[in-house]
């Protein structure tokens, strides 16, 4: 974190701050799917849980984003009054580490669309393979499990992936970002 600048590290925990209560609000939505629909019912939705990650890691496009929001996000979860508790910190950091693992393939140089798709489907992989074994998934059926996989990689393929893009990519119009990487890009692109 040595080469971040001080509005970058203030960008980050702001989004962080707003996700954490984002997800908080989505809780709700989680349990009444799983209601309907049993435990795939999450997964369905389960990529806003990771949108953080992509967020930060398009606009400020430097290692340590994606993990560093994700991991904050679920920290503010945990004040906010998550049932999980502290243990959901934890969770928060290996979804950030599935992200951050795609951006660090490219060696933090590429942020298209694919990328952006590719780290919030690395987060349903990390997050994935998280739950299978803390939420007991080895109980379920084998094909309803590979079920709730591919849901969940849909699910952070388009909303974490494809929504953070277009979320991003709305905040650079904007000007606010005009000073951060993305902002300097799409002002490059345009030229």
């Amino acid at each position: 974190m040595s080469s971040w600048r001080f509005k970058e590290i203030v960008v980050m925990a702001a989004l962080a701050v707003v996700f954490g209560v984002v997800y908080l609000a989505f809780l709700p939505l989680g349990s009444l799917l799983v209601g309907f629909m049993g435990p795939i019912g999450y997964d369905f939705i389960f990529g806003i849980w990771f949108i953080v990650s992509i967020i930060a890691a398009y606009i400020i496009q430097k290692a340590g984003a994606a993990f560093l929001s994700e991991t904050i996000a679920a920290m503010v979860e945990v004040l906010l009054g998550n049932a999980v508790g502290p243990m959901l910190i934890v969770s928060g950091m290996i979804q950030g580490i599935g992200a951050e693992a795609v951006f660090a393939a490219t060696r933090w140089k590429n942020y298209s669309t694919w990328v952006l798709v590719a780290a919030g489907m690395g987060s349903a992989v990390t997050s994935f393979i998280w739950g299978y074994f803390r939420s007991g998934f080895a109980a379920l059926d084998t094909h309803y499990v590979m079920a709730m996989l591919i849901v969940r990689l849909i699910s952070g393929a388009l909303i974490a992936g494809l929504l953070g893009k277009t979320i991003s990519e709305g905040l650079a119009k904007t000007g606010v970002l005009s000073n951060f990487a993305l902002g300097k890009q799409m002002r490059k692109d345009a030229a």
